[in-house]
């Protein structure tokens, strides 16, 4: 009896230590370190692409838009009032996923008008809080950037002094406009972010948005 009793305890003993053994195993074989699928999301970076156009219904030089914005501008010409359209600036910068961007540039005067100073320099910045690849309901990849920001700082000729020795100088004082947003775009596909008017003109600036990933 007492052989009979040893013999079962000897392999419930062995049982127990078997299981735990394989408990541990399945514990030791969890991946502790992120997925190929994660590192590969790490390594996901996003070629953005900023344009700045002006809007006018003064004489501009027949520039050449780029081909990305071809489909943008048919649509701005059938639904705001001015003549021409020009490229003032693109500002292409790369961004990790996932991650911020904040940009400050100083550039000269982006609309030519008499009451804007042709000399004076403006002051821009360009923010983006987040910048992050999802998926929509489709499954359709899609770019989402939270906390696009634009901000610029424009040379406004207000009145003119006369000097001591006869001539007339320009009383310039800096006024501020930009946009603050969420939005969320097609990858690659070039989207119309807003407008700002500028200037006693009337002329706009257009923010034109697009971005696309890249492992590179």
């Amino acid at each position: 009896m007492n052989l009979r009793k040893s013999v079962i305890t000897i392999l419930f003993t062995f049982l127990f230590l078997t299981v735990a053994g394989c408990s541990q195993e399945v514990f030791a074989q969890s991946p502790s370190t992120p997925t190929e699928i994660d590192k590969q999301d790490d390594e996901t970076n996003l070629d953005t692409q900023l344009f700045l156009l002006v809007a006018t219904n003064q004489d501009v030089d027949d520039v050449k838009l780029p081909a990305a914005l071809e489909s943008v501008v048919k649509q701005l010409r059938a639904s705001l009032p001015f003549r021409n359209y020009r490229l003032a600036a693109t500002l292409i910068n790369r961004v990790k996923n996932n991650g911020r961007l904040n940009l400050k540039w100083i550039g000269g005067p982006l609309v030519p008008s008499g009451a804007v100073s042709a000399t004076s320099p403006s002051f821009n910045e360009f923010k983006v809080n987040n910048v992050k690849l999802v998926k929509d309901a489709r499954n359709q990849q899609l770019v989402r950037m939270d906390g696009f920001g634009f901000g610029v700082r424009i040379p406004i000729i207000t009145t003119s002094t006369v000097a001591s020795n006869g001539p007339v100088a320009p009383v310039i004082n800096y006024e501020s406009t930009g946009l603050n947003t969420d939005i969320s775009m097609r990858e690659g596909e070039a989207v119309v972010v807003g407008t700002l008017n500028i200037g006693p003109s009337g002329d706009a600036i257009i923010l034109v948005m697009s971005a696309r990933s890249t492992h590179k």
